[in-house]
Parts: structure tokens; sequence; C-alpha cells
């Protein structure tokens, strides 16, 4: 019996579910993805959870940051690495020579 919104799936050994193709496929889930499950109201809901560590995650000063750095870059205005370190190393023999 099954229904647009509805599989029948079958619990195995150690309890486990499998979750059908269409709807996996639907939900982006990969093997190794995390599903946090609950009840509600005599059902069983499973849902895709994403884990992250909490030092991914970004402060709202630096999220700000960010958001300017990436509409800087879409404006073109970027320094590339190597000139970053050049003008930190002149910036820092500057210093050195000044306390000397």
């Amino acid at each position: 019996m099954s229904t647009k919104n509805s599989t029948i799936s079958k619990i195995g050994q150690r309890r486990q579910v499998v979750i059908p193709k269409d709807v996996f496929d639907e939900l982006g889930l990969q093997e190794g993805d995390f599903v946090e499950v609950t009840r509600a109201k005599g059902a069983v809901v499973i849902k895709p959870k994403k884990l992250v560590d909490s030092d991914d995650i970004l402060t709202p000063e630096e999220e700000k940051l960010l958001l300017k750095a990436e509409e800087q870059i879409r404006r073109g205005e970027y320094t590339t690495l190597e000139k970053l370190e050049n003008e930190l190393e002149r910036s820092a023999g500057k210093r050195s020579r000044k306390t000397a």
C-alpha cells in the first residue's frame, strides 16, 4: 500500500528501517548523514539533520565582515595573498627600523 506521500518499509534486525530511494534522493540524503527521530502523536518522524561544529559558526561580527568581503570581491576589490604578504613584510620592516 503506497500513496504519493507515503511508502511502506519493514523494520529489520536491530530496529533498522530502510528509507525508500525516492524519499532518500528527494531529501538529498547520503550514506552516513544524520537524522533526528522523534515521536509525534503515535507516529515516528524522521528528519535530516546537519551537524555543525560550534567552532565553524560565525559570530555576528564575523558574519558582517564576511558579507562585506564578499561584496568587495564582487566589485573586483581584492588583493592577492602574495601582495598582502609583501605589504606585511614591508610594514614589519619599517616598524623594526623605527625602534632600532
